[in-house]
């Protein structure tokens, strides 16, 4: 059930890296290179307003395993109503203040002004498929929740492959350029919304549409609702947070240190999709054992995951130590670069023992929808990562940082590990009130 499970989300987040890769090489054919700056930086605004709201897909997955595993499809058809709603809500939101967000994301980015005209360009199509991106958050989540991932994975691959074949078709074919990117990202994307929608119709018995409004706005579940995506949302700011402040410290170190990191952080995001496979799968089925009320299965779930997460890692380890220097001269052929990033490589040999914990009991929090310690967690890493940078990177330059990045990860499973007796307490109080 675990590899059933984990190896479609596998799947699905390894296609994400190729959208991105075939967008900077329809861009790089084109002779201005301010086209690749354009969509660097246009792709980076929106995975930072994306991604900010990642709490749809998260709160989603933990909220509709608790309910399958109650068998109550009804509360799982009244979850996609209210996530739909939310999703709604905030789209409306983004579109409404469009222009000030752009404002203030090119104020924080500073391109030139040939690349911030057309990253404004991009900007204003791939800002329209806000609703799709939002409400595919939900419905990815409610599919994994309800253990069915490989529609989950069916909806990824028919984004993202239908992403790269319209970019081939509108800038290769057609000669558009940032427009081309932006509407092939925007038709794609609600292609994924459609599929998405019969999807999840078809695994769900009570139609959502059927619910009552008194249903769907239950005062109880809303709460928990609000309570669940708030502590979400301060979770994920502080890792944007962290992220940004990493780039900045490596910004002020030179070209040749920031290129050689940006290598690096790519094998870190390589790393994480794997590991986050085990991770999903945790997700889907700690929130049913915490809806069967089952402390059996609850330890069951946390522990075949985590063994097969620990395995995952110390393949990574192997693959890194053998195939890293490879990896580094694919990603730069700048000889300068390429041997900036072979001396900090030992910190991502060192990344899989440490940030698989984090990833591993970040599913299992989220399948308990226990966001609150996750909140916490994240704050406390986020301030001990700030005090480690301040003090390490002056002395020690871009060891010190990766050093502070990797006690960052390192904290964020020590806090969890030692708030996750209280998320099993609670399992066994639960159960002991159902007897």
């Amino acid at each position: 059930r675990v590899w059933a499970l984990a190896v479609p989300i596998m799947i699905s987040n390894l296609s994400v890296p190729l959208v991105g890769i075939v967008d900077t090489a329809v861009m790089g054919r084109l002779a201005d290179p301010a086209y690749i700056g354009a969509i660097a930086l246009g792709a980076l605004i929106f995975s930072f307003v994306y991604w900010g709201f990642g709490f749809l897909r998260m709160g989603s997955t933990g909220l509709a395993a608790q309910a399958h595993g109650a068998s109550n499809p009804r509360e799982v058809s009244a979850i996609i109503m209210r996530g739909f709603v939310l999703a709604a809500v905030i789209s409306a939101g983004i579109l409404i203040l469009q222009t000030p967000l752009l404002d203030l994301a090119l104020s924080l980015l500073k391109g030139s002004a040939r690349t911030e005209a057309l990253t404004a360009r991009y900007y204003e199509i791939r800002i329209l498929s806000a609703p799709a991106v939002l409400l595919t958050y939900v419905v990815l989540g409610v599919l994994i929740g309800i253990q069915r991932t490989r529609d989950a994975l069916v909806i990824a691959l028919t984004m993202n492959l239908s992403n790269v074949g319209l970019d081939l078709i509108f800038v290769t074919g057609l000669g558009y350029d940032v427009d081309g990117v932006g509407w092939a990202t925007v038709i794609s994307e609600y292609l994924a919304l459609a599929l998405g929608l019969v999807l999840l119709l078809k695994n769900i018995s009570v139609n959502p549409l059927t619910l009552s409004i008194a249903t769907v706005l239950d005062r109880t579940r809303l709460r928990q609702l609000v309570d669940v995506n708030s502590n979400l949302i301060v979770r994920n700011l502080s890792i944007i947070f962290t992220h940004s402040w990493f780039t900045a410290q490596a910004t002020a170190l030179g070209n040749t240190t920031l290129a050689a990191n940006a290598i690096l952080i790519h094998l870190i995001h390589v790393l994480a999709y794997g590991l986050d496979g085990f991770a999903h799968a945790a997700e889907a089925l700690v929130g049913e054992a915490y809806g069967k009320r089952s402390v059996r299965h609850f330890r069951s779930a946390v522990r075949i995951t985590t063994q097969w997460a620990v395995a995952m890692a110390a393949l990574y380890i192997g693959v890194y130590f053998l195939a890293g220097d490879w990896f580094i001269t694919m990603m730069t052929t700048n000889e300068s670069v390429q041997m900036r990033a072979r001396e900090f490589m030992p910190w991502v040999l060192l990344a899989p023992v440490v940030a698989v914990w984090s990833y591993q009991f970040d599913g299992i929090f989220i399948g308990a929808t226990h966001t609150a310690e996750m909140r916490n967690g994240m704050l406390i890493s986020m301030a001990v990562f700030a005090i480690a940078s301040w003090t390490l990177v002056p002395r020690f330059g871009n060891h010190g940082l990766w050093f502070a990045f990797t006690i960052f990860t390192a904290f964020r499973g020590i806090t969890l590990a030692w708030w996750y007796r209280r998320v099993l307490h609670n399992v066994e109080r639960s159960t002991r009130c159902e007897s």
